[in-house]
């Protein structure tokens, strides 16, 4: 059987371009949350966190006075009463609300200062990035066909191109940087 090489970059050509097709949208989703994976340190894939810092403009009980009606008023200012908790107080005119969901709510009772820090999942990057972490047994399927994809797309691309630009050429010199960029990091850092 005599061997073919325009056949088989004409192959390499259609089964490139197919896989391409299939898996873009996981290959868009898995490098979006890869980036916002490496700066974890700086932003949290999962929840985002706001600090809301007022003055309330009103007559404060004392902390004798305070009960989960008094705090449940309080909470409605930020639509958070059907996520109350509990609440207590961690030292002498200092109320500190719990919420489902991470959130909290403080209050100085003798100044009036409110902190209230707002807790939310993160509804597209939060998913995207829970991926990473092999969610189950159907995704590790779905996983190694998508690595075993990415293997067949590189290897057909480096076969389409020929000539200069080619593996024999230019396309060469770029895959050996791009194959030794890793290797220089995983050797020596």
């Amino acid at each position: 059987m005599k061997f073919n090489l325009k056949k088989l970059r004409r192959w390499s050509r259609v089964i490139h371009r197919d896989l391409s097709f299939l898996f873009a949208g996981m290959l868009l989703i898995y490098a979006i949350s890869g980036i916002v994976m490496n700066h974890r340190d700086q932003i949290n894939p999962h929840y985002s966190l706001q600090t809301h810092r007022y003055s309330l403009n009103q007559d404060i009980p004392n902390q004798d006075a305070v009960d989960k009606s008094y705090v449940l008023q309080l909470l409605a200012k930020h639509g958070e009463e059907t996520n109350y908790t509990k609440h207590y107080f961690p030292e002498i005119n200092q109320l500190k609300v719990f919420l489902k969901g991470g959130s909290n709510y403080n209050l100085n009772l003798s100044s009036g200062e409110v902190v209230y820090e707002e807790v939310k999942k993160r509804s597209i990057i939060g998913p995207m990035a829970k991926l990473h972490y092999n969610p189950g047994k159907w995704w590790t399927v779905f996983a190694d066909v998508f690595g075993g994809a990415l293997i067949v797309i590189t290897i057909t691309g480096l076969i389409i191109v020929r000539g200069k630009k080619g593996l024999w050429g230019r396309g060469g010199v770029e895959f050996l940087i791009g194959l030794a960029i890793p290797l220089v990091f995983l050797l020596f850092f």
